[in-house]
């Protein structure tokens, strides 16, 4: 482990007496990515193109891989052991990308910190997560298999996904998880080589009964502070954090650009690389 906060390579440091790890790579301005979940192993989220034009902080949140386990994983804790790394990398202030539910702790992040935070990339996710939300994903998660009638495996995917709210051990989620995941593309299918080391990568760890917060996340109303240059980055296709989502986003925040992905569902940054790369440089670099 290196003591050097920014130099690449793997770091770990100690938060209320538990281990957080991260992980450096490239150079350039500080951008902190946060990946989704919560539970899912950060390295999916990794950009090579990024890393040419910024210093790439991943958190490897509490409760997954290397990183300590805890008793409780609500939002108010993902954000203090956020804050705690941003402090310890000793930046006056860094850009955050948050991915998904990732995304969510950005924004939480940027309301209760705001002078630590000079940018965000806020990448398939939402200002809200309620009972609309989560019906509209399931709705568009059973309404998959017609979009492809003519491959007998999307038959299986709604099945697949409903498999996650079942499975309680770390293997039995990263299991359905990798099941599952073909939905979170535009289209799975016709780059289904290409994607398979992406898919035996999926890891996710099983949280404990009280991981999820009593009140659904909502910042609709104070999206309006968040007055740093922001990119709310979807893609066309993403059946759980689509456009709609990203609109709300667009609308309520002072400094945002939208940018849609046509030929992206969750992953743009592995659908469409050149054009994700492109998009949070050009508004998160001077």
């Amino acid at each position: 482990m290196s003591s050097t906060p920014l130099t690449p390579g793997t770091h770990e440091i100690t938060i209320e007496g538990v281990r957080q790890v991260y992980h450096v790579f490239g150079d350039g301005p500080v951008c902190v990515a946060l990946s989704g979940g919560p539970g899912i192993d950060w390295a999916y989220l990794r950009s090579p193109g990024l890393e040419k034009h910024f210093t790439m902080v991943h958190l490897e949140p509490v409760g997954t891989g290397d990183s300590g386990r805890l008793d409780d994983y609500r939002m108010a804790t993902y954000v203090r052991f956020l804050h705690a790394v941003v402090e310890h990398l000793g930046e006056p202030t860094v850009k955050i990308l948050g991915h998904s539910y990732g995304g969510f702790v950005a924004q939480q992040y940027a309301l209760e910190h705001p002078d630590r935070v000079s940018g965000l990339a806020l990448y398939d996710t939402s200002p809200v997560a309620g009972a609309d939300f989560w019906g509209s994903a399931m709705a568009q998660l059973a309404a998959y298999p017609d979009r492809f009638p003519d491959v007998p495996e999307a038959a299986t995917i709604p099945a697949a996904f409903q498999a996650l709210g079942g499975a309680t051990t770390d293997a039995e989620l990263t299991d359905a998880l990798r099941a599952a995941v073909p939905v979170y593309f535009a289209d799975f299918w016709d780059r289904r080589d290409e994607f398979a080391p992406f898919v035996a990568g999926i890891r996710i760890w099983a949280g404990p009964a009280n991981a999820q917060d009593p009140v659904p996340f909502d910042v609709r109303d104070r999206l309006g502070e968040i007055t740093v240059p922001a990119v709310v980055l979807v893609g066309r296709y993403d059946f759980i954090c689509g456009p709609p989502w990203a609109k709300l986003l667009d609308e309520g925040l002072p400094e945002a650009r939208l940018v849609e992905f046509d030929h992206s569902g969750h992953f743009a940054h592995l659908e469409q690389p050149e054009d994700f790369v492109a998009a949070v440089t050009g508004t998160l670099l001077p």
